[in-house]
Protein backbone atom coordinates (compact mmCIF):
# COMPACT_ATOMS: atom_id res chain seq x y z
CA UNK A 1 0.00 0.00 0.00
CA UNK A 2 1.19 3.40 -1.18
CA UNK A 3 1.07 6.31 1.52
CA UNK A 4 -2.22 8.09 -0.37
CA UNK A 5 -3.55 4.17 0.22
CA UNK A 6 -3.30 4.66 3.50
CA UNK A 7 -4.80 7.96 4.20
CA UNK A 8 -7.59 6.93 2.20
CA UNK A 9 -8.08 3.98 4.10
CA UNK A 10 -7.71 6.25 7.29
CA UNK A 11 -10.43 8.70 6.31
CA UNK A 12 -13.47 7.24 6.79
CA UNK A 13 -12.54 6.46 10.75
CA UNK A 14 -11.27 9.78 11.39
CA UNK A 15 -14.39 11.61 9.89
CA UNK A 16 -16.87 9.33 11.55
CA UNK A 17 -14.55 10.00 14.78
CA UNK A 18 -15.39 14.09 14.34
CA UNK A 19 -19.35 13.25 14.60
CA UNK A 20 -19.66 13.26 18.22
CA UNK A 21 -17.20 16.55 18.50
CA UNK A 22 -19.19 18.32 15.83
CA UNK A 23 -22.93 16.70 17.44
CA UNK A 24 -21.54 18.45 20.97
CA UNK A 25 -20.56 22.04 18.79
CA UNK A 26 -24.04 21.80 17.22
CA UNK A 27 -25.50 21.91 20.74
CA UNK A 28 -24.64 24.85 21.34
CA UNK A 29 -26.88 27.01 19.07
CA UNK A 30 -30.00 24.14 17.80
CA UNK A 31 -32.07 22.01 20.10
CA UNK A 32 -31.07 18.16 20.11
CA UNK A 33 -34.48 17.66 17.32
CA UNK A 34 -33.17 20.01 15.07
CA UNK A 35 -29.71 18.32 14.68
CA UNK A 36 -30.39 14.88 12.98
CA UNK A 37 -32.70 16.52 10.36
CA UNK A 38 -29.89 18.63 9.36
CA UNK A 39 -27.08 16.33 9.21
CA UNK A 40 -29.53 13.88 7.46
CA UNK A 41 -30.46 16.53 4.83
CA UNK A 42 -27.29 17.52 4.14
CA UNK A 43 -25.95 14.14 3.99
CA UNK A 44 -29.10 12.98 1.76
CA UNK A 45 -28.58 16.51 -0.61
CA UNK A 46 -24.30 15.31 -0.77
CA UNK A 47 -25.23 11.55 -1.92
CA UNK A 48 -27.63 12.72 -4.12
CA UNK A 49 -24.82 14.42 -6.02
CA UNK A 50 -23.40 11.28 -7.21
CA UNK A 51 -25.21 9.43 -9.84
CA UNK A 52 -24.51 5.87 -9.01
CA UNK A 53 -26.47 6.58 -5.62
CA UNK A 54 -29.72 7.44 -7.78
CA UNK A 55 -29.62 5.23 -10.72
CA UNK A 56 -29.73 1.94 -9.46
CA UNK A 57 -33.87 0.42 -9.76
CA UNK A 58 -34.62 -1.19 -6.37
CA UNK A 59 -37.41 -3.77 -6.46
CA UNK A 60 -40.88 -2.98 -4.45
CA UNK A 61 -40.22 -5.67 -1.71
CA UNK A 62 -36.33 -4.55 -1.08
CA UNK A 63 -37.58 -1.22 -0.96
CA UNK A 64 -39.72 -2.12 2.43
CA UNK A 65 -36.50 -3.32 3.56
CA UNK A 66 -35.03 0.11 2.69
CA UNK A 67 -38.16 1.81 4.37
CA UNK A 68 -37.00 -0.09 7.53
CA UNK A 69 -33.38 0.82 7.53
CA UNK A 70 -34.37 4.88 6.99
CA UNK A 71 -36.18 3.84 10.47
CA UNK A 72 -33.75 1.64 12.60
CA UNK A 73 -30.28 2.80 11.00
CA UNK A 74 -30.97 6.55 10.64
CA UNK A 75 -33.75 7.95 12.05
CA UNK A 76 -34.35 6.61 15.23
CA UNK A 77 -30.34 6.35 16.31
CA UNK A 78 -29.24 9.21 14.94
CA UNK A 79 -32.17 11.40 16.63
CA UNK A 80 -30.74 9.53 19.51
CA UNK A 81 -27.23 11.01 19.83
CA UNK A 82 -27.73 14.70 20.04
CA UNK A 83 -29.95 13.63 22.79
CA UNK A 84 -27.68 11.33 24.91
CA UNK A 85 -25.02 14.03 24.54
CA UNK A 86 -27.29 16.54 26.19
CA UNK A 87 -26.30 14.40 29.23
CA UNK A 88 -22.61 12.72 28.88
CA UNK A 89 -19.59 14.18 27.12
CA UNK A 90 -19.29 13.72 23.40
CA UNK A 91 -16.12 11.26 24.60
CA UNK A 92 -17.98 8.78 25.77
CA UNK A 93 -20.48 9.00 22.99
CA UNK A 94 -17.53 8.43 21.33
CA UNK A 95 -15.85 5.63 22.76
CA UNK A 96 -19.42 3.57 23.06
CA UNK A 97 -19.84 3.80 19.54
CA UNK A 98 -16.73 1.69 18.85
CA UNK A 99 -18.63 -1.55 20.34
CA UNK A 100 -20.84 -1.08 17.18
CA UNK A 101 -18.82 -4.23 16.20
CA UNK A 102 -19.87 -6.34 18.88
CA UNK A 103 -23.79 -5.77 18.66
CA UNK A 104 -23.73 -6.39 15.03
CA UNK A 105 -22.53 -10.24 15.81
CA UNK A 106 -24.55 -10.52 18.85
CA UNK A 107 -27.62 -9.33 16.61
CA UNK A 108 -26.25 -11.43 14.23
CA UNK A 109 -26.51 -14.55 16.41
CA UNK A 110 -29.80 -13.16 17.79
CA UNK A 111 -31.25 -13.29 13.61
CA UNK A 112 -29.56 -16.79 13.22
CA UNK A 113 -30.37 -18.54 16.17
CA UNK A 114 -27.17 -19.95 16.90
CA UNK A 115 -23.98 -19.22 18.81
CA UNK A 116 -20.99 -17.51 17.23
CA UNK A 117 -17.72 -19.53 16.77
CA UNK A 118 -15.88 -19.83 19.91
CA UNK A 119 -13.04 -17.30 19.01
CA UNK A 120 -16.25 -14.49 18.18
CA UNK A 121 -17.41 -14.97 21.84
CA UNK A 122 -13.95 -14.76 23.32
CA UNK A 123 -13.94 -11.36 21.56
CA UNK A 124 -17.40 -10.00 22.51
CA UNK A 125 -16.98 -11.05 25.99
CA UNK A 126 -13.74 -8.76 25.88
CA UNK A 127 -15.25 -6.09 24.36
CA UNK A 128 -18.50 -6.01 26.73
CA UNK A 129 -16.25 -6.39 29.53
CA UNK A 130 -14.58 -3.09 27.80
CA UNK A 131 -17.97 -1.08 27.66
CA UNK A 132 -18.61 -2.00 31.18
CA UNK A 133 -15.91 -0.26 32.37
CA UNK A 134 -16.47 2.73 30.12
CA UNK A 135 -20.22 3.02 31.60
CA UNK A 136 -19.09 2.94 35.28
CA UNK A 137 -16.24 5.16 35.02
CA UNK A 138 -19.21 7.88 32.85
CA UNK A 139 -22.02 7.33 34.99
CA UNK A 140 -21.09 9.24 37.92
CA UNK A 141 -22.94 12.27 37.22
CA UNK A 142 -26.00 10.04 38.62
CA UNK A 143 -29.19 9.64 36.78
CA UNK A 144 -29.02 11.92 33.96
CA UNK A 145 -25.88 10.35 32.54
CA UNK A 146 -26.99 6.90 33.11
CA UNK A 147 -30.22 7.65 31.17
CA UNK A 148 -27.32 9.11 28.26
CA UNK A 149 -25.69 6.02 28.57
CA UNK A 150 -29.09 3.94 28.15
CA UNK A 151 -30.14 5.86 24.96
CA UNK A 152 -26.63 4.98 23.31
CA UNK A 153 -27.07 1.15 23.93
CA UNK A 154 -30.57 1.66 22.62
CA UNK A 155 -29.02 2.93 19.42
CA UNK A 156 -26.04 0.51 19.38
CA UNK A 157 -28.69 -1.91 19.29
CA UNK A 158 -30.77 -0.48 16.45
CA UNK A 159 -27.18 -0.56 14.40
CA UNK A 160 -26.45 -4.16 15.43
CA UNK A 161 -30.08 -4.74 13.14
CA UNK A 162 -29.59 -2.19 10.97
CA UNK A 163 -26.74 -3.55 9.65
CA UNK A 164 -27.04 -6.89 9.37
CA UNK A 165 -30.20 -5.90 7.40
CA UNK A 166 -28.25 -3.36 5.08
CA UNK A 167 -25.47 -6.31 3.88
CA UNK A 168 -27.27 -8.12 1.30
CA UNK A 169 -28.96 -4.80 0.11
CA UNK A 170 -25.94 -3.35 -0.37
CA UNK A 171 -24.85 -6.43 -2.12
CA UNK A 172 -27.25 -6.55 -4.32
CA UNK A 173 -27.28 -2.62 -5.39
CA UNK A 174 -24.43 -1.20 -3.71
CA UNK A 175 -23.75 1.09 -0.61
CA UNK A 176 -24.70 4.38 -2.06
CA UNK A 177 -28.01 3.54 -3.37
CA UNK A 178 -29.35 1.98 -0.33
CA UNK A 179 -28.23 4.68 2.07
CA UNK A 180 -29.07 7.58 -0.09
CA UNK A 181 -32.82 6.46 0.04
CA UNK A 182 -32.53 5.48 3.29
CA UNK A 183 -31.74 8.96 4.36
CA UNK A 184 -34.51 10.08 2.37
CA UNK A 185 -36.52 8.30 4.28
CA UNK A 186 -35.14 9.07 7.83
CA UNK A 187 -35.38 12.96 6.87
CA UNK A 188 -39.04 12.88 5.91
CA UNK A 189 -39.76 10.96 8.87
CA UNK A 190 -38.24 12.77 11.39
CA UNK A 191 -37.95 16.03 10.13
CA UNK A 192 -42.10 16.91 11.34
CA UNK A 193 -40.93 15.81 15.30
CA UNK A 194 -37.95 19.50 14.89
CA UNK A 195 -40.85 21.65 13.91
CA UNK A 196 -41.88 22.26 17.77
CA UNK A 197 -37.56 23.59 18.58
CA UNK A 198 -37.26 25.91 15.86
CA UNK A 199 -38.14 28.53 17.91
CA UNK A 200 -35.43 27.52 20.48
CA UNK A 201 -32.75 28.16 17.81
CA UNK A 202 -30.11 30.72 18.68
CA UNK A 203 -28.02 30.64 15.40
CA UNK A 204 -24.24 31.04 15.34
CA UNK A 205 -22.10 30.42 12.59
CA UNK A 206 -19.58 28.40 14.28
CA UNK A 207 -22.75 25.45 15.59
CA UNK A 208 -23.94 25.92 11.98
CA UNK A 209 -20.53 24.75 10.22
CA UNK A 210 -20.45 22.05 12.13
CA UNK A 211 -23.62 21.06 10.95
CA UNK A 212 -22.44 21.56 7.74
CA UNK A 213 -19.19 19.05 8.06
CA UNK A 214 -21.68 16.62 10.04
CA UNK A 215 -23.79 16.29 7.51
CA UNK A 216 -21.36 16.56 4.25
CA UNK A 217 -18.59 14.72 5.60
CA UNK A 218 -19.74 12.35 8.28
CA UNK A 219 -23.20 11.55 6.89
CA UNK A 220 -22.08 11.16 3.31
CA UNK A 221 -18.47 11.52 2.10
CA UNK A 222 -17.33 8.85 4.81
CA UNK A 223 -19.69 6.56 3.20
CA UNK A 224 -18.81 7.33 -0.16
CA UNK A 225 -15.02 6.55 0.69
CA UNK A 226 -15.40 3.39 2.59
CA UNK A 227 -17.44 2.21 -0.30
CA UNK A 228 -13.86 3.45 -2.83
CA UNK A 229 -11.75 1.78 0.24
CA UNK A 230 -13.83 -1.55 0.14
CA UNK A 231 -13.92 -1.74 -3.70
CA UNK A 232 -10.38 -0.40 -4.24
CA UNK A 233 -8.81 -2.21 -0.74
CA UNK A 234 -11.16 -4.81 -0.22
CA UNK A 235 -14.07 -4.63 2.84
CA UNK A 236 -11.50 -6.58 4.97
CA UNK A 237 -8.50 -4.03 4.94
CA UNK A 238 -11.47 -1.07 4.85
CA UNK A 239 -13.13 -2.06 8.00
CA UNK A 240 -10.32 -1.26 10.03
CA UNK A 241 -11.10 2.78 9.53
CA UNK A 242 -13.32 1.83 11.96
CA UNK A 243 -11.70 1.32 15.11
CA UNK A 244 -10.29 4.88 14.80
CA UNK A 245 -13.66 6.20 15.45
CA UNK A 246 -13.30 5.73 19.21
CA UNK A 247 -9.79 7.14 19.24
CA UNK A 248 -10.92 10.40 17.44
CA UNK A 249 -13.66 11.37 19.52
CA UNK A 250 -12.07 10.33 22.92
CA UNK A 251 -9.09 13.13 21.64
CA UNK A 252 -11.53 15.84 20.61
CA UNK A 253 -13.47 15.60 23.57
CA UNK A 254 -10.49 15.86 25.87
CA UNK A 255 -8.35 18.09 23.98
CA UNK A 256 -10.53 20.00 22.07
CA UNK A 257 -13.48 20.35 24.10
CA UNK A 258 -11.50 20.14 27.03
CA UNK A 259 -13.85 17.32 28.55
CA UNK A 260 -12.88 15.14 31.55
CA UNK A 261 -12.60 11.25 30.53
CA UNK A 262 -12.06 8.84 33.76
CA UNK A 263 -8.79 6.54 32.90
CA UNK A 264 -11.10 3.72 33.79
CA UNK A 265 -13.23 4.61 30.38
CA UNK A 266 -10.14 5.06 28.45
CA UNK A 267 -8.84 2.02 29.22
CA UNK A 268 -12.47 0.56 29.22
CA UNK A 269 -11.97 2.13 24.99
CA UNK A 270 -9.14 0.11 24.54
CA UNK A 271 -10.22 -3.01 25.86
CA UNK A 272 -13.75 -2.49 23.90
CA UNK A 273 -11.55 -2.01 20.54
CA UNK A 274 -9.72 -4.87 21.22
CA UNK A 275 -12.44 -6.86 21.51
CA UNK A 276 -14.49 -5.76 18.28
CA UNK A 277 -11.43 -6.24 16.50
CA UNK A 278 -10.88 -10.03 17.81
CA UNK A 279 -14.76 -10.50 17.13
CA UNK A 280 -14.47 -8.99 13.40
CA UNK A 281 -10.74 -10.85 12.99
CA UNK A 282 -12.65 -14.24 14.17
CA UNK A 283 -15.82 -13.62 11.68
CA UNK A 284 -13.17 -13.32 8.85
Amino acid sequence: MSPFDWLRLATPGLVWGTSFYFIAEGLAAFPAAVITPMRVGFGFATLGVFPSARRAKIEPHDMRRILLLGVIWMAVPLSIFPFAEERVSSSVTGMLNGATPLFITVVAAFLARRLPPKQQIIGVIVGFAGVLLIALASGGGGENAWSGIGLIFVALVLYGFALNLAVPLQQKYGGLPVLWRAQGIAFVLITPFAIPSLDDIQFAWGPFMAMVALGVLGTALAFVAMANNAGRLGSTRASVSVYLVPVVSLLLGALVRHESVAILAIVGCGIAVLGAYLTNRARR
